[in-house]
């Protein structure tokens, strides 16, 4: 399999499984976020660390990296969630949320600035799609109240766009950089992420078994494991596509919410399903062309 398919599809596998978090945490009941962030990331350390114990591997291997790795691991992945949990604190969440999505056309953006990738027609006007769809899918009927009281909540929320999208692109530079140190940098981020939770808010733990599953499915996927496959994929993979297809996240995600009865189906979820389809098949057009071609040699 040709390898940038291959990092493509790896990369796509970490924005279903982010599709799950919303679900997820619906399920997760009453436990605070840094201390949710602080237990998924260690689960997340430790399906590497499983890995690397099952493979043979010195754990401390993948330990040594350049100080900018570990800066732009340990910011990008801990720094994005500080800021996205401070924005839907301190401002409201449709409009927070709706701002942190600027970073799949971040992402497409800012890919252009990398060596050997060029930012076409199709890659723009497909993400400004996703971005439209994604406007219609949070805000509906219910318009936009942005008022100067949030400003804190608001400069966050850019911050989180501004945060994934410098973190997933910048990573492409750091392609010698083993998947395997996401494992180093989730434990770091884990210890951040507790110390904020035992200075900011009261300790809360599942109270039965489901909600403990939970909590460990968090960790081993959308909130922990999946960073590995995101990884790889922006390393590896088409980076304008998974930027473009990233957009299919709050779309899969609010689909998931539907079926187990949080909301109903409107005239808006249709349209944008048909914006964010639509704009990530264009962004996507070169791609499944090159895929298509290389099928019939």
């Amino acid at each position: 399999m040709d390898k940038v398919l291959r990092g493509t599809l790896i990369g796509a596998v970490a924005l279903l499984v982010w599709a799950t978090l919303g679900i997820l945490t619906v399920w997760s009941g009453d436990i605070p976020p840094f201390q949710l962030v602080a237990v998924s990331f260690f689960i997340a350390f430790v399906c590497g660390l499983i890995k690397w114990i099952l493979n043979k591997e010195n754990p401390l291997s993948h330990i040594y990296q350049p100080p900018k790795a570990w800066f732009l691991g340990v910011a990008g992945l801990f720094g994005y969630h500080f800021l996205y949990f401070l924005a839907l604190k301190s401002a409201p969440a449709v409009e927070a949320n709706l701002i942190n999505y600027l970073w799949p056309l971040l992402i497409v953006f800012f890919s252009a600035f990398l060596p050997g990738e060029k930012l076409r027609w199709y890659h723009s006007v497909g993400t400004l799609c996703g971005l439209a769809g994604t406007v219609l899918l949070i805000v509906g009927d219910k318009g936009f109240n942005f008022d100067s009281q949030y400003t804190v909540g608001y400069l966050a929320a850019v911050g989180c766009g501004v945060t994934w999208a410098s973190y997933s692109v910048l990573n492409r530079l750091f392609g010698g950089v083993p998947t395997d140190a996401v494992g180093w940098f989730c434990l770091a981020g884990s210890l951040l992420a507790a110390l904020c939770h035992l200075a900011f808010e009261q300790t809360v733990w599942p109270d039965d078994l489901t909600g403990w599953l939970v909590l460990v499915a968090i960790g081993v996927g959308p909130a922990g494991g999946v960073f590995f496959f995101w990884d790889y994929g922006v390393k590896h993979g088409n980076i304008r596509v998974l930027g473009a297809g990233s957009y299919t996240i709050p779309l899969t995600s609010t689909l998931l919410l539907l079926l187990i009865g949080e909301g109903s189906l409107t005239w808006a979820l249709a349209a944008s399903c048909a914006l964010i389809s639509g704009g990530a098949i264009l962004a996507s057009s070169d791609f499944l062309r090159r895929k298509k071609v290389d099928q019939n040699l």
